[in-house]
């Protein structure tokens, strides 16, 4: 006979609780794609992927509350229409009667855990590649819609364009603006543009070929016009850079080593790109020192570029993080050895900066209103480009192994100077993000287990409540055990939001975050004895 109860109780309960599921999913799940529809401006069929993609993150807290809601609506009624009490008149105790909603509350405890640690994180990095395939699509979509777009992640490159070709990846009336923390580092116009896209394992970056350009005052550098000019930029994440959307086997692996964790490996690059051009600065300087009329030797592939200058200078503006940059002043002497006969140019200023991957760098030297002198002949230019240059061996070769972590820390050892104040303040904001990082991971992995196992103890409420209000309205005991539930949500968001404080202690946050989950417990054991004196 309690077999044949316990299967009525518990098929009800599944009736309500599917319907409830299948309800909520519809709203939440269209809602939770309009900010990607309106910020990324998605395609028909992308919105049907990011519908399915984000289904899973809306989950997480619509079986909770789907199942809160079935359980006191069943025993509420159970209750109201005394089938309750004529069982307990049989001799069935009353907590026999709730093991059908307990082993509801477990399997969604389960459901949430599993979503929650492994399966909404898998969906959100699907939900992140899908818009980085259509990357592409979502620049020239928005340009058409609001005329400009700007580069994710740190929105430092905004591209105004007058007409976007998308089928030939044209733009046409260009206006590329790049920020420098808060000010415009430099502006550059275009006839047309042409827009590609390079995949990285990390990253994507948007690679940007403009035709008939004008670049104007650069750093100081002036304002100059050519005919082509490529220039690239880092597409970051869209939607998956942040701990909350990983796996727990990533989180423990960015524990493990935090260069796993993306915000933090461009924190090292940026940091390491600083320390090696610091370093090559000081080889060059080295090398003038001992004999100002000898040239620095820089090889690009199988020819070489020489060059020597009567100062040489790293920039060291601790607002332009990303810049890696060497200043060459004076009488500055280049020979081209890539141009066959081979050029020799002088100028008063000339740059070496780094481009590409800051791990394995190539550089770019510029001379500007440089004299040329080729086989008799001399000309001016006004700027001069050499490509592909190779960082010299003997920079990398004052590293022990390719930690790059242990390697930004050697900065004072591998320096004969001082780090500069921007090196030493990347290395701080690096290891405050590190810390930060860990923290969050720690908050993180227990608001998780909380907000799973707090799944049990808040749908034994509703059934209780639903119990003891059999005599209200039926959803009476379901909007006050939603209470209870706000008060777990309430506690796990303070509790993270603490714990990632630098004023204030982790364990303090993690303590809160706990309390809400022994607040639910405290609630549960006032109500079933309650009920079982009853």
């Amino acid at each position: 006979m309690v077999f044949t109860l316990h299967r009525y109780i518990f098929r009800e309960l599944m009736k309500i609780f599917i319907l409830a599921v299948v309800a909520l999913s519809m709203m939440t799940s269209l809602a939770s794609i309009l900010q990607p529809i309106q910020e990324f401006g998605a395609a028909p069929i992308q919105v049907l992927h990011l519908v399915w993609y984000f289904f899973p993150v809306t989950l997480t807290f619509i079986l909770p509350m789907a199942a809160l809601f079935a359980c006191s609506m069943v025993y509420g009624r159970f209750a109201s229409d005394n089938e309750l009490d004529a069982c307990r008149a049989s001799g069935v105790s009353l907590l026999t009667l709730v093991y059908p909603g307990l082993v509801l509350a477990i399997i969604v405890a389960m459901a949430n855990l599993l979503l929650s640690f492994y399966v909404m994180p898998a969906f959100v990095q699907k939900a992140e590649t899908s818009l980085k395939a259509d990357a592409q699509q979502i620049i020239f979509r928005n340009i058409k819609r609001k005329g400009y777009y700007t580069l994710p992640p740190d929105k430092k490159v905004h591209i105004y364009a007058d007409y976007a070709d998308e089928e030939n990846s044209i733009l046409t009336g260009v206006i590329i603006t790049e920020l420098g923390e808060g000010r415009i580092g430099r502006i550059i116009t275009a006839k047309t543009a042409k827009i590609n896209f390079i995949i990285h394992d990390r990253f994507n970056e948007v690679e940007i070929t403009a035709y008939d350009t004008h670049q104007m005052g650069f750093q100081g550098e002036g304002g100059f016009s050519t005919e082509r000019l490529a220039l690239s930029s880092e597409f970051g994440s869209l939607v998956a850079d942040d701990i909350m959307f990983k796996k727990i086997d990533e989180m423990k692996n960015i524990q493990a080593n935090p260069m796993l964790f993306y915000p933090v490996e461009k924190l090292a690059r940026q940091a390491f790109g600083q320390l090696i051009t610091e370093m090559l600065a000081e080889d060059i300087t080295d090398a003038a020192n001992k004999d100002p009329n000898a040239f620095y030797r820089i090889r690009c592939g199988e020819d070489s570029v020489r060059f020597r200058a009567t100062n040489c200078k790293a920039r060291t503006n601790p607002q332009m993080r990303d810049e890696k940059k060497i200043e060459l002043t004076g009488d500055v002497v280049v020979i081209d050895g890539t141009r066959k006969p081979a050029r020799t140019l002088k100028c008063k200023r000339a740059t070496l900066h780094f481009e590409g991957d800051e791990l394995a760098p190539t550089l770019t030297m510029e001379l500007y209103n440089a004299r040329w002198i080729q086989g008799g002949i001399s000309a001016l230019t006004q700027r001069h480009v050499i490509r592909g240059l190779i960082l010299p061996s003997t920079i990398l070769n004052k590293f022990k192994d390719d930690n790059v972590l242990n390697n930004i820390n050697l900065a004072s050892t591998v320096l004969k100077n001082e780090p500069s104040g921007k090196l030493q303040g990347i290395q701080a904001i690096l290891k405050s993000k590190i810390q930060k990082t860990f923290i969050a991971i720690t908050a993180e992995i227990h608001s998780r287990l909380v907000f799973g196992i707090g799944c049990v103890t808040m749908i034994l409420i509703g059934i209780g409540l639903g119990i003891i209000k059999k005599e209200g309205h039926m959803l009476a005991a379901f909007g006050i055990s939603s209470v209870p539930a706000a008060i777990l949500v309430i506690c796990m968001i303070s509790g993270k939001n603490v714990a990632k404080n630098p004023g204030s202690s982790t364990m303090t946050g993690l303590i809160l975050i706990w309390s809400g989950l022994a607040f639910l417990t405290v609630v549960t054991i006032v109500i079933y004895r309650k009920l079982l004196k009853n």
